[in-house]
């Protein structure tokens, strides 16, 4: 998409309705099946990813472009109990619109919605640490990676990556992970 195409087309997130999954399953789809940025099961039919996708989390939004569906994000605690008070979410972005801003209204839509839900953070649990578009697009906005666990996601052409932990405050600015400069300040744990 040339950069004048791009600004004549505005990306707007709202959110999903029922009748929107028949345009959310080919990007779900497309990204299950190519096996290197998400932990869901390549084989996945589309009842299951309908599922997981929409009956389980406590918001889905799509980025439209257009009046074309060309993203989809869920959102929902991290954790149940204890842990309720950290969001968590998946983005997908059909490919054809890669790095034209879809991805980019996802998460700020979902860092807006976490605040106004009075959460304290989102966390990430499993970025791939090989998809550097998402790595660099959470860290635009604020993310920090809390730690890499080596070798945890299967990658289907690179062998086993690691799995970042990404981490966003919402009520304080972001976080600096405990490292060597944090150690020799004396505060590291």
């Amino acid at each position: 998409m040339s950069a004048a195409a791009e600004t004549l087309s505005v990306t707007t997130v709202r959110e999903a309705r029922a009748e929107d999954w028949p345009n959310i399953w080919p990007i779900v789809e497309e990204v299950v099946r190519a096996a290197d940025t998400f932990a869901y099961e390549p084989t996945m039919t589309e009842e299951q990813a309908r599922s997981v996708w929409l009956d389980a989390p406590e918001r889905v939004v799509v980025a439209v472009r257009d009046d074309v569906v060309v993203g989809t994000a869920n959102m929902y605690p991290n954790r149940p109990g204890p842990g309720s008070h950290i969001a968590s979410g998946s983005i997908m972005v059909d490919r054809a619109v890669r790095g034209t801003g879809a991805g980019r209204a996802l998460v700020e839509d979902m860092i807006d919605w976490a605040g106004r839900q009075g959460y304290a953070a989102i966390q990430f649990n499993a970025v791939v640490d090989t998809n550097a578009a998402a790595v660099h697009l959470y860290e635009s906005l604020g993310f920090v990676t809390l730690g890499i666990a080596p070798g945890a996601f299967r990658h289907p052409e690179l062998g086993d990556v690691g799995l970042r932990i990404m981490w966003r405050d919402l009520g304080r600015p972001a976080v600096e992970p405990a490292g060597d400069a944090a150690l020799e300040n004396g505060t590291g744990a």
